[in-house]
């Protein structure tokens, strides 16, 4: 699966999951700033900006930023995006790559921060403040996930993949995995915002059979790259959980937080 494939397949449970009153919350923080500067880390597609485009005060200039051409170009084509966006190709594991957020009011990503490490978040809340801007961080994974019906190893599967998820570096140096969201509220609050978190979680019922499926096969993929020694039953878990929802039986649960924060 393309990674342009994956974000359209979770986009709809993106928008379902995501806290409207933290949204609310950092439109208050902004609403006098005209027009809004807004700057989208690792903006994929465009999703966050088609979610808030209607949500934020206008007008609105948009600037998404993504390592990755094919994606920023699919953002372009985006009807609901064309003519208040600009995008630029840039990777951004170097601090030095924080540069793009001058002149921001609001700085925003979604499903970023659990990639990142606490050094960058670090240095990223350094940047947001010598801005003055506001932050909007949605959809950062937890380490929570529930599957119904419950199988004897979910709660092994889910450690595997946890820890996978903190062995991981995707250029920005040893991922804060589920801890992500607790270490962006430390970087924001040492450097003076306000700062509050609410639940987004994902609730994927049979209707969301392609997102279960792609999931399962992921955290069994990451389990047993943590333990092969498992691989037999892991796999054994796997066939069982898609089994699951092949039958049209299958809900699964998945933590992420959602974070604003301003300066008072």
């Amino acid at each position: 699966m393309t990674i342009s494939t994956w974000l359209a397949l979770r986009e709809t449970a993106d928008a379902a999951a995501r806290s409207d009153a933290l949204t609310r919350r950092v439109v208050q923080a902004i609403e006098h700033r005209r027009p809004l500067r807004i700057v989208d880390l690792g903006a994929g597609t465009g999703a966050n900006a088609r979610y808030l485009l209607n949500r934020l005060p206008r007008p609105q200039r948009w600037l998404l930023v993504d390592r990755d051409p094919s994606l920023l170009d699919e953002s372009r084509r985006s009807p609901a995006l064309t003519t208040v966006v600009e995008t630029r190709q840039l990777t951004l594991g170097p601090v030095e790559s924080l540069d793009v957020c001058a002149g921001a009011h609001l700085v925003t990503a979604s499903a970023l921060l659990d990639l990142v490490s606490e050094t960058w978040l670090q240095a990223l809340a350094a940047r947001c403040r010598a801005e003055g801007a506001a932050v909007l961080f949605a959809l950062t994974y937890d380490g929570r996930s529930e599957c119904l019906p419950g199988e004897p190893e979910d709660s092994t599967i889910q450690m595997l993949f946890n820890e996978h998820q903190t062995c991981s570096d995707k250029g920005f140096g040893a991922a804060a995995g589920p801890a992500a969201a607790s270490c962006a509220e430390r970087a924001l609050g040492a450097v003076g915002y306000h700062v509050e978190r609410a639940a987004s979680d994902w609730r994927l019922g049979p209707e969301a059979r392609d997102l279960q499926s792609q999931l399962i096969q992921g955290w069994a993929g990451a389990a047993a790259e943590m333990d092969p020694l498992r691989s037999s039953m892991i796999a054994s878990w796997r066939n069982r959980r898609l089994a699951h929802i092949d039958a049209g039986r299958s809900r699964v649960t998945v933590g992420h937080q959602d974070l604003v924060a301003w300066i008072p």
